[in-house]
């Protein structure tokens, strides 16, 4: 029921025929903090979806190679059908325009009209042909929906906060472990509750969701559900995983180090501790305090922990860049670099100089930009180059947005981060 990279063994890592093998090169920037470098480059990426992905037939297409050439038309999955309405929104309010707006509203209409089964109060995970094909309910997919809905409101898409509140009762009713202060995470087709597990990746997103549900509406509730996600997997939970966010529990939320161990490249439910998600939990900490600073002092001294111990443990001093994920024995167990890795700990780096002054978080934000902007940035075409890449910063293909993969929410969204922190 996920969409699953396949996992690359070290001898296989090779360039895959069709992958690009020449990258056009651009001069470094001056400075990666101003406001018409961000915002440029947040044109950049949007400018390479905006010609290509509406649907005359509904919904937008989601698959795509590096030049922009489409595949998988017929195939939408949750993630990326609510992760592209959040481009399109929060791109159309800040560049003041009314086109991008609209193209993330007729994204949502797809979401609520089709993606939606009223009869099951439920939203399919992928789309075929416009039919659902998969309806097992991932949490996962509804933190999204909620993110959706609150982007529609800040960019003045929504009439009023109905559409945010309607997902947020949605998902406690269906999701919410009120005695665990954290959501479960599947539920099948059949309507059957997965208790075999339980995992982070979910509620990490669900708190971003809260909190952009917070900052378009300002209901309390939002934030102080995202607090309650945040106390639990970054003090209760990650006293039990070293210090860190590990990524799967049992049914009673103790550590399960096993789950998924013989498969760390998964893309939803990876092996491991995951450096991105430890500077994404550092990024959430920052912007709850940023909203709820009174005795909260704990959330930047938590995310400086989460952020340095991921930076020590992953950065690959050789080839630049974050790896994708290290062990309980602090090793690397998986080398590979992941876009998103990149653009989260950029995002929360800048968040972490903005609040506290520290020139090491600067070096960082501009060492990983410098990185990215030799590597992942698509200078021909616009948008990022790819999903993933090998240690040392080959393509493994040629797709650059993948349904359930990529859109580029990851490095637009960082570089509003960014704006808040440095403009």
């Amino acid at each position: 029921f996920f969409f699953l990279a396949a996992p690359v063994r070290a001898e296989q890592q090779v360039m895959v025929q069709g992958a690009p093998t020449e990258r056009t090169k651009k001069p470094l920037p001056d400075n990666f903090f101003s406001k018409e470098f961000l915002i440029q480059h947040i044109k950049d990426i949007i400018s390479f979806y905006e010609p290509r992905v509406v649907d005359s037939t509904g919904g937008l297409f989601q698959s795509f190679y590096v030049d922009g050439t489409p595949f998988d038309p017929e195939f939408r999955q949750i993630v990326t059908s609510t992760r592209m309405v959040v481009n399109f929104m929060l791109a159309g309010k800040l560049l003041g325009r009314q086109d991008l707006i609209d193209i993330g509203r007729h994204g949502l209409e797809y979401v609520e009209k089709n993606h939606y089964v009223a009869e099951r109060e439920a939203y399919a995970f992928s789309m075929r042909n416009h039919a659902p094909e998969d309806m097992t309910e991932q949490a996962y997919g509804y933190a999204f929906v909620l993110a959706a809905h609150a982007a529609a409101v800040a960019a003045g898409a929504a009439a009023d906060h109905s559409g945010v509140a309607r997902i947020f009762e949605l998902m406690e009713k269906k999701f919410w472990l009120s005695e665990k202060g954290a959501y479960l995470d599947t539920i099948s087709a059949a309507g059957v509750v997965d208790n075999s597990y339980r995992g982070q990746n979910s509620n990490m997103h669900i708190c971003e969701g809260l909190i952009a549900a917070f900052e378009a509406t300002q209901d309390m509730r939002y934030l102080n559900r995202a607090q309650v996600l945040a106390e639990t997997f970054t003090q209760t939970l990650a006293e039990k995983a070293k210090g860190f966010v590990w990524e799967h529990y049992t049914v009673d939320f103790e550590v399960d180090w096993e789950y998924n161990k013989d498969d760390p490249t998964n893309i939803y439910r990876p092996w491991g501790f995951q450096p991105g998600h430890q500077n994404e939990w550092a990024k959430n900490l920052l912007n709850i305090y940023r909203h709820k600073p009174e005795n909260n002092r704990w959330m930047v001294e938590k995310a400086k922990q989460l952020f340095d111990g991921a930076w020590k443990l992953s950065y690959d001093s050789e080839h630049g860049g974050l790896v994708y994920g290290f062990g309980p024995d602090m090793k690397w167990c998986d080398e590979e670099k992941y876009f998103w890795v990149q653009s989260e700990s950029m995002a929360t780096a800048a968040l972490l100089y903005q609040v506290t002054g520290e020139a090491k978080y600067v070096e960082r934000y501009v060492n990983l930009w410098r990185y990215c902007w030799e590597h992942w940035i698509d200078h021909e075409y616009g948008a990022w180059i790819g999903f993933k890449m090998t240690r040392d910063n080959r393509s493994f293909d040629n797709k650059k947005a993948i349904a359930g993969g990529k859109c580029d929410y990851h490095t637009l969204v960082a570089c509003i981060e960014a704006l808040r922190a440095f403009t």
